[in-house]
């Protein structure tokens, strides 16, 4: 892509909003943060640079500033391209699930594929903590509110008990980013179903011990 069709993307934005407005800028603007999510993943926030995104997007430089003003803004979009990437592949599975607690078992295993394919995303999610606090806050914020939400659903079908909530969803939430770091990011051979087999195993059923 030459700079004049660099500088043409910026009529698929509205003045003073970089929102694409063509399916051709959607795609771009996709093309930049896929390109971003590899860069940053691989070599850090500090050390990334935006031509490394245009080169590995195979785009222009003056594409890069129709949708974003600087390398900090494009990574806090990617922080919320990553959680709704997430929350996209997760949900429809939990959704088709039988029950709550199947439902939970589904979605970790989910969760876990999803890890194994995408594992720049805790390279990422960690750095927000000092590029970004507030998009780092956000994404678990609403990655367990959409746990707490499923739970109290469950609970008033009558599928698990009622009194579940907040911080229950929490612990849940904190399991699965530990499971998926041991065995999305750092074991890719360990049986997935086996694994989320046991952590469902632990919810339904706890740590009592059994006679």
């Amino acid at each position: 892509m030459d700079q004049a069709q660099g500088m043409a993307g910026r009529d698929e934005t509205a003045k003073g909003d970089k929102t694409p407005r063509t399916e051709r800028g959607r795609r771009t603007l996709r093309k930049l943060l896929d390109a971003a999510a590899v860069e940053f993943g691989e070599r850090g926030f500090h050390d990334a640079s935006i031509s490394g995104i245009t080169r590995r997007a195979g785009t222009a430089l003056g594409s890069f500033y129709t949708y974003f003003d600087s390398k900090e803004e494009i990574f806090q979009a990617l922080v919320r391209y990553m959680s709704e990437q997430l929350r996209d592949h997760v949900t429809p599975i939990v959704q088709a699930a039988p029950d709550e607690i199947e439902a939970e078992r589904i979605g970790l295993a989910s969760f876990l594929g999803f890890v194994r394919e995408h594992k720049e995303i805790y390279r990422i999610i960690d750095e927000a903590e000092f590029v970004d606090y507030a998009s780092y806050r956000r994404h678990y914020e609403t990655t367990v509110e959409r746990i707490r939400q499923r739970l109290e659903a469950g609970a008033v079908r009558g599928e698990i008990r009622s009194d579940v909530g907040e911080i229950h969803a929490w612990a849940i939430g904190g399991m699965n980013v530990f499971l998926g770091m041991r065995y999305g990011l750092w074991d890719a051979d360990a049986d997935i179903e086996a694994v989320a087999a046991i952590a469902n195993d632990l919810l339904a059923n706890g740590l009592k011990r059994r006679d």
